[in-house]
């Protein structure tokens, strides 16, 4: 298998199946398998926690935000690490390996503590493989197709996102809400992910004279970023903080009478929304101005918040996850987009983990934020206040948009 990117077509040409690297393919398949054994669970224990264990909301939305921001602190560790000894594959298998061998904790596990401990375990995983994942797909696609890259690797991962729960809810009817039945389920797609990323996933030999030679995260490659990758990344922060975590949107499913067996067809539906628009918006983002892409992107999350604020029943809770769906498939792949073309080629590690550590403290502010919103306003009060900070995103993007004059 070839180790340097295929040939991609010229700007003016759509991005076809063969221009995008062999490597890029398996890594969507990779994060899809991982995604079906990690949905599984997740789509089901926001509400195991609340309803079966007796937790608060507050809680969730804490221990869910410091979950995320541990995986964000770690992709800042890896990030740099891949790019001082230019070993992504083996972090990636590390961090893969890690999630996959917490998964029967889920199944065992007989009390709060042994689940919180296993999902910052797991989250500790998706740190350590992130920002070397996404350094390697920059490193072996050009410029040219990156977006459709990183559009493909999401769509293939959020198809997980939304097999996962599909999943669940057949399994929670065949089983008659057997939690930990459909949780041992879930470990058989954690270990074919780690399958397919050993056996295919090839990564070019970064020269070592191109690679830092000094320790990571040192003052001198944190200046070498420079103002337009700041830019983005403060950008990035100011999404974060109008998105929290997604069991919100289980528990708004819950609030609506949902039966549990049910309640992930709402990442069902955020799933299918998401990886409808994942490619396509990668593959726009090549052509055309990249902020005009996230102003679209902040438009479909004001108006998922409105509706699944002020919106009554399943049909506010059904327009509003699939706004909510399409946003994400606006704008996630597109910040990595971002971040590769802005980063020089021998700090893309850091760049990407310095990125996924800043927004993942903002998740934790935002998910704490939520749940105190929701616990003491309700869930009106959280999504009324998800869309003002996103109605403020959009006011920042606008300034951004008319200071760089075409730069983004």
């Amino acid at each position: 298998m070839k180790k340097t990117a295929d040939p991609a077509p010229t700007p003016a040409a759509a991005p076809s199946r063969a221009s995008i690297h062999r490597s890029v393919w398996a890594l969507g398949f990779v994060s899809m398998f991982m995604d079906i054994s990690s949905e599984l669970i997740h789509a089901l224990l926001p509400i195991y926690m609340v309803t079966v264990l007796g937790t608060s909301v507050l809680a969730v939305g804490v221990i869910e935000g410091i979950a995320e921001a541990t995986a964000s602190i770690m992709k800042v560790f890896s990030g740099a690490v891949s790019d001082r000894f230019g070993k992504r594959k083996l972090l990636a298998v590390i961090g893969y390996g890690l999630a996959a061998l917490t998964k029967p904790i889920f199944p065992l596990a007989n009390s709060l503590d042994w689940l919180v401990g296993a999902r910052f375990v797991d989250r500790i995983g998706k740190g350590i493989r992130g920002a070397p994942r996404d350094a390697l797909i920059a490193d072996v696609t050009g410029p040219e197709s990156r977006g459709a890259a990183y559009g493909l690797r999401q769509t293939l991962d959020t198809v997980g996102a939304f097999v996962g729960p599909l999943l669940a809810i057949g399994l929670m009817w065949w089983t008659a809400n057997n939690y930990q039945l459909i949780f041992w389920v879930a470990v058989l797609p954690a270990f074919a992910s780690i399958a397919v990323l050993v056996l295919f996933v090839r990564e070019p030999t970064l020269p070592a004279n191109t690679r830092p030679r000094k320790l990571p995260l040192n003052r001198e490659d944190l200046s070498r970023l420079g103002s337009r990758y700041w830019s983005i990344v403060a950008i990035g922060l100011a999404f974060t903080l109008a998105r929290f975590s997604e069991a919100f949107l289980l528990l708004r499913a819950e609030a609506s009478g949902l039966p549990p067996m049910w309640a992930p067809a709402v990442l069902v539906v955020m799933g299918v929304a998401f990886s409808l628009s994942a490619y396509p918006a990668g593959v726009l983002s090549d052509r055309m101005r990249k902020t005009d892409l996230l102003l679209i992107g902040v438009t479909l999350l004001i108006a998922a918040d409105l509706l699944l604020a002020f919106v009554p029943g399943l049909l506010g809770l059904g327009l509003g996850v699939a706004l909510w769906g399409l946003h994400m498939g606006f704008t996630q792949g597109l910040f990595s987009v971002l971040i590769a073309d802005s980063a020089p080629a021998e700090l893309r590690g850091t760049a990407f983990g310095l990125f996924h550590l800043l927004t993942g403290i903002a998740l934790l502010l935002a998910s704490v934020i939520a749940g105190v919103l929701w616990d003491t306003i309700g869930f009106q009060g959280t999504f009324a206040a998800g869309a003002l900070f996103a109605i403020l995103t959009g006011v920042g993007l606008v300034t951004l948009r008319h200071s760089t004059q075409g730069a983004f």
